[in-house]
């Protein structure tokens, strides 16, 4: 039996475990909120469904490729933009005790009204569109080349088998996947190290000296993944939403733990891309280790990927319904909910049948989203309504202007790759916060 078959055999067999296993939401509360038994999750099963939910295929992928590109640095580089958890985890506690906000979007009607909630909805629905085929190429790429037919067969099957189970349940389901996939991540990452170490000559002494701490090689992406940590949870609906469902003081520990354990893990993993540099390995770092440590292993890294894809696809579906169905109160049905979830597999699906430019058009970045730095971290300062407008049509403008290398070079000060990307940043979070308050301070 080749590898190809054993692949396939994976993501049916897994998918087809956790659509009997996950739970049947008949309700609302249990399709929307997860609630199960009159129960909210615990801290111990929202910390593992955070950390999953965010280790998804395309960053384990970087992970383990910014490994093998500046050694350990670029993990540590990597896992700065885990600091976004325990953002949103103050923040989020804040909303709700001290403003006692149960969403988002409540926050933002009653501060912003109902047209700033729409430009919000309209970057979020964008950012879990993009979810869905960044998912879904990865496991694709296991499969076959680009624009093959195995490519293309692949992403279609994981994509209808993953929401053929959250179909079933809604956020209960995915909640509830989340937990199997986090333990699932944690024995394999395990498996995948034990065997990296068990190889000759290679040492914790080496990951430690396998990089180099300057901005040139990884620290330019380090900072910028700081910079971005106060803004860029707050257009994640998949983390924003486990924001709300169980208690204030649960929810404040559980984002904070899954901000140091996250990190952790993409630590962990980058080490993947470190043995990788280590053997002057070139190209995809986790694919060539696999490849290198034999059939098992491969094995082993292309089930890290199927069970890390489909627990942020699976959220990302459950989170695109819940925005249509209950933010946006289009129709608070579960059979609503579950036609919204069709709708967006289907059009998160398209793009990648169409090539690269059409992806990169329709991908909302992470310095597009700064412009909610200061309404969100400001929220408790009350401003004009245009300052929203402002803050956030700054952050595109400036996302826009990285895209296309339009930036000027004269406000860049320092090199290497990610250089850009820390500066723009930088230059448009300062940008953002004065047009922020300027309205404010115009109206004393």
């Amino acid at each position: 039996m080749d590898i190809i078959n054993w692949q396939w055999l994976l993501v049916i067999s897994s998918s087809l475990i956790l659509f009997f296993l996950s739970p049947l939401a008949k309700t609302t509360d249990q399709f929307f909120k997860a609630v199960n038994q009159k129960k909210a999750p615990n801290t111990l099963v929202l910390t593992g469904s955070l950390i999953i939910s965010w280790i998804f295929a395309k960053s384990i992928t970087n992970a383990a490729n910014l490994g093998l590109s500046f050694g350990i640095v670029g993990g540590v580089a990597y896992a700065g933009y885990y600091l976004s958890f325990a953002v949103a985890g103050v923040i989020i506690y804040q909303l709700r005790v001290k403003g006692g906000f149960t969403s988002i979007h409540q926050f933002l009607t009653s501060r912003f009204g109902k047209k700033a909630v729409a430009v919000f909805s309209i970057l979020i629905a964008f950012r879990l569109f993009n979810e869905v085929w960044s998912n879904t190429m990865v496991i694709g790429s296991y499969f076959g080349e680009q624009e093959s037919a195995s490519y293309y067969w692949s992403i279609l099957v994981f994509t209808i088998l993953t929401l053929g189970y959250a179909l079933k349940g809604g956020l209960s389901s995915s909640i509830f996947t989340d937990v199997i996939q986090m333990v699932l991540f944690s024995v394999l990452l395990i498996i995948i190290l034990a065997t990296i170490f068990s190889a000759e000559e290679f040492t914790t002494k080496e990951i430690i000296s396998s990089g180099t701490w300057s901005f040139e090689l990884g620290l330019n992406l380090f900072f910028a993944a700081l910079i971005q940590s106060f803004s860029y949870p707050f257009h994640d609906p998949v983390l924003t939403d486990r924001g709300f469902i169980s208690s204030p003081k649960v929810t404040r520990k559980s984002f904070l733990w899954a901000s140091i354990l996250g990190a952790i893990c993409i630590i962990l993993f980058s080490v993947i891309g470190v043995y990788a540099q280590s053997q002057g390995m070139k190209g995809q770092a986790a694919v060539e280790v696999g490849k290198a440590l034999g059939v098992v292993i491969l094995l082993v890294i292309n089930f890290i990927m199927i069970t890390s894809a489909a627990s942020t696809l699976d959220s990302t579906f459950s989170s695109f319904s819940k925005l249509l169905s209950v933010d946006l109160n289009l129709g608070k049905t579960v059979s609503f909910g579950r036609i919204s979830m069709i709708i967006v597999a289907v059009l998160g699906t398209l793009p990648v049948f169409f090539g690269a430019e059409i992806l990169s058009a329709t991908t909302i970045s992470g310095t597009m989203v700064i412009g909610l730095t200061p309404v969100f971290i400001f929220w408790n300062i009350k401003v004009p309504k245009i300052s929203f407008y402002a803050s956030v049509s700054c952050g595109l403008i400036f996302g826009i202007l990285l895209v296309f290398n339009k930036f000027p070079e004269s406000l860049i000060f320092t090199k290497g790759k990610y250089a850009d990307l820390l500066w723009v940043n930088l230059w448009g979070i300062l940008s953002c916060i004065i047009l922020y308050f300027i309205p404010k301070w115009i109206k004393k």
